[in-house]
């Protein structure tokens, strides 16, 4: 994709486009080819978005990084509406599909996939109860929650909500009061990352509202992949609604996934994502015709985007079984671009 000076100087983008790998069906090998690609933060503070419901329905009012970045120029077989994709076997590692895979872009909520894992490895008890405070309100994006100061919830339940119904206060309170504290949650956020070979990912905090917690589609499957060998992560993380006592009100709380309650899927773990740098954002480790799959969708566009793009790689796969794949080759599409957003 070509951009005239005058373009690039508006939308203050700098492309740079250079050979991807190409991924195909199992039983093909993925093409070497080293590439690197950075995501730089916007130095601008984007325009603030404010929920008008559930954790995930929001109203975008600005483009988004990978937008911004031209990602979504970029055409696939699958018509798919994210402009980053990748589906890895689980078992096998074979790379299916992938779509600018390596483009490194903000990944809102997935963010608590992170926050989830330290939380259940750290084994602390989840029965003790945790008060939400003035300091896990959200001054970032200015969203909405049910969970009023002074709540008081269990380490449990506010990582259930967290995990399920993406809350933002229950995750920040599940972080600020981490043993340390919130400074040094983070900090164990980005070293398990970089443990895990994540070397495109970094958090400064632990919801997601931050467009600064940005991530690679590649990196996500590594996370996706480890954390489904959690059982609470993943018992947590495809729970289709749970209810909770606060004061002399039960509040309902539902997955913020559709496709959990779908019958047609058999989801082990998921997470989605969602602020206006984003874009919509899912992850999910799911079973389609007999197979692990690994799936990773960023910067999808239209609020229902993400989920026509896992039903489009189902429907994909399931019609592309393994017996069929060395005569059903699937280009990837890929850019590898240096982007500094300013």
């Amino acid at each position: 994709m070509k951009f005239s000076t005058a373009h690039i100087l508006s939308l203050g983008i700098l492309l740079a486009v250079a050979a991807s790998p190409v991924s195909a069906l199992a039983g093909q090998k993925q093409a070497s080819t080293a590439s690197k690609k950075v995501v730089k933060k916007a130095t601008a503070k984007p325009r603030v978005v404010r929920k008008t419901s559930a954790a995930n329905a929001t109203v975008r009012t600005s483009p988004s990084y990978g937008q911004r970045a031209g990602l979504h120029g970029a055409a696939d077989s699958l018509a798919l509406r994210s402009s980053v994709a990748l589906v890895v076997d689980q078992d096998t590692k074979e790379v299916l599909f992938s779509k600018n895979e390596s483009a490194v872009l903000p990944i809102a909520s997935i963010t608590k996939l992170m926050t989830g894992l330290l939380v259940s490895e750290a084994r602390l008890p989840m029965e003790e109860m945790i008060t939400i405070s003035q300091a896990d309100v959200d001054t970032e994006k200015g969203s909405r929650s049910r969970l009023g100061v002074g709540t008081e919830l269990s380490r449990g339940e506010l990582l259930h909500l967290a995990l399920m119904a993406s809350e933002n206060r229950a995750a920040h309170a599940l972080g600020r009061t981490y043993p340390g504290g919130l400074s040094t949650f983070v900090g164990l956020m980005n070293a398990r990352a970089r443990s895990l070979g994540m070397s495109d990912t970094s958090y400064v905090e632990p919801t997601g509202l931050s467009s600064k917690n940005q991530s690679s589609a590649r990196d996500l499957a590594t996370l996706v992949s480890f954390a489904y060998g959690d059982p609470t992560l993943r018992e947590l993380s495809t729970s289709t609604g749970h209810q909770v006592e606060v004061g002399h009100r039960t509040l309902q709380y539902n997955n913020t996934n559709r496709l959990v309650k779908n019958p047609a899927w058999d989801i082990g773990l998921q997470k989605t994502g969602y602020i206006s740098e984003a874009g919509q954002c899912l992850v999910m480790q799911a079973k389609v015709s007999g197979r692990k799959l690994i799936m990773v969708f960023l910067d999808s566009a239209g609020k229902l985007s993400r989920i026509a793009d896992a039903e489009r790689v189902r429907r994909w796969v399931e019609s592309n079984p393994p017996s069929l794949s060395k005569s059903a080759p699937l280009a990837s599409v890929t850019a590898d671009r240096q982007v500094a957003l300013n």
